[in-house]
């Protein structure tokens, strides 16, 4: 075993200040800022920097000296080296405080929104095993953690995991994750040793070769599930596959595949094909089910969805004369949600499928004044869809990362609701969307969400109204 060699860009006995974005602390040395990955606010390192540019650096822990008093052990045996649950090693009640900061310092300094009553984050009763979705990549290159850099020969070198941060190419094998209950740790671990033993090929993301591309897993509250196997063809090897599968772990309510010959691993404008059971699984919440099929957008994080969704309606005081539109209306879930108490809801999304699904959703729970489109938000929202469909009293939005387009937001100010309520899982560009609002709306509360415990991640939402 070759000796380790003593790093040469190393900042000795460095106090951690603070968390800035992504999950990462603060440091200053020299008056100069650093970015630091893998510590906690309070602890006392040495860094090996990695980046160092004029104004700042980027860096991680080398060494942990003196532990901060908001340190806890890590449950996961792949902390550090996976990219998920960065912040397992920091307490829970720390998490919280950081996430209403973040939601805080975007809004003051991005947004510069002074005004509106904060809320206590809402924390998850769940904060492990909360996920009822995730998604793993197989390769034939996995990630070698560092005991495996001590192994002369080393042999098994498929993995099926997350991807490395960084590295699109490489792949964590995962052992056990904690996002997502089971049966989805059984049923991935099955699925490697069934492909495995039967010499099925594993993926290789710089080459585009292999058979093995994804392997998708729903799980819902009332205890379906859906396994989406994602190849680059549909042969006798994937029949097997699929069989065995269904037979071996009993429960498997819908059981697909999908073929995929693109260079990238997005799939949601392809055709999934139902092998055994339902095109789709469905959840319950608060008395409403939703069929969500492979490519539907659902809230990750059921149990503090519904959370998430009592608060929405409650900001929007909706009654039962009100018209409302739901941007980004996904499945149509907070649209279903409000409909109950509104007169009428429209609903605009982007992808139809998740617009088939909202209509279907709608007809299943007996909701009868719901309307949905699909399309681009900032083509459909004009003053002649307003015509049509009629003004709003309230405007729910919900859009994704980028925040809201320019011109979706002069729709709105041009339609000019009594209400609007923002629901933003990124509060730099919600409060980047709502500055451009402030001439005609005034922020009155402000309810952060924990939807991903142990991450850096936080949902937000922000009623205004209409200062005339």
């Amino acid at each position: 075993m070759k000796k380790r060699r003593r790093p040469n860009r190393l900042k000795e006995n460095v106090l951690l200040l603070d968390m800035a974005a992504e999950g990462r602390c603060v440091a200053r040395i020299d008056e100069k800022v650093y970015f630091v990955s893998g510590g906690v606010p309070g602890d006392r390192v040495d860094l090996l920097v990695e980046k160092d540019k004029k104004s700042f650096a980027e860096a991680r822990v080398y060494r942990l000296l003196e532990p901060s008093a908001d340190r806890i052990p890590a449950f996961c045996s792949h902390f550090g080296t996976c990219g998920g649950c960065k912040w397992q090693n920091l307490s829970y009640e720390r998490q919280l405080e950081l996430k209403t900061k973040q939601v805080k310092d975007a809004f003051e300094r991005i947004g510069k929104i002074t005004e509106g009553i904060w809320h206590p984050i809402l924390p998850s009763e769940e904060t492990q095993f909360y996920r009822n979705k995730l998604e793993y990549t197989f390769s034939d290159q996995r990630w070698l953690e560092e005991k495996d850099n001590d192994i002369e020969m080393r042999e098994g070198m498929n993995g099926l995991g997350f991807h490395i941060p960084g590295r699109f190419d490489k792949i964590l094998d995962v052992k056990k994750c904690y996002l997502q209950a089971e049966p989805s740790n059984s049923i991935r671990l099955w699925v490697k040793d069934y492909c495995e033993k039967n010499g099925l090929s594993f993926f290789n993301l710089r080459g585009q070769t292999g058979l093995l591309r994804n392997l998708m897993i729903r799980t819902t509250g009332i205890g379906q599930v859906m396994v989406l196997l994602i190849v680059t063809e549909f042969n006798k090897e994937v029949t097997d596959l699929l069989e065995n599968l269904s037979e071996s772990i009993p429960g498997i309510d819908s059981l697909q595949y999908l073929v995929n010959t693109k260079r990238n691993d997005a799939y949601s404008e392809l055709q999934a094909v139902v092998f055994k059971g339902n095109a789709w699984v469905e959840e319950e919440m608060d008395g409403l089910k939703f069929r969500v099929g492979p490519t539907s957008f659902y809230q990750t994080n059921g149990r503090q969805a519904s959370r998430l969704y009592q608060k929405v309606a409650e900001f929007t005081g909706v009654q039962s004369s009100d018209l409302v539109y739901d941007l980004y209306t996904g499945t149509g879930t907070i649209a279903q949600y409000i409909a109950r108490k509104a007169g009428f809801v429209v609903g605009i999304e982007y992808v139809e499928a998740a617009v088939k699904d909202a209509v279907s959703n709608a007809a299943n729970n007996g909701i009868a004044n719901t309307r949905f489109f699909s399309g681009d938000m900032a083509k459909i929202l004009t003053t002649d869809f307003e015509k049509d469909n009629g003004h709003p009293r309230i405007i729910v939005t919900d859009p994704p990362r980028a925040g809201m387009h320019p011109s979706v937001v002069a729709s709105i100010l041009e339609i000019r609701p009594e209400i609007i309520v923002y629901v933003s899982c990124n509060p730099a560009t919600q409060a980047r969307d709502i500055a451009l609002m402030m001439d005609y709306y005034s922020v009155c509360e402000i309810q952060p969400v924990d939807m991903f415990p142990h991450t850096h991640h936080v949902e937000n939402i922000v009623l205004l109204k209409n200062k005339k």
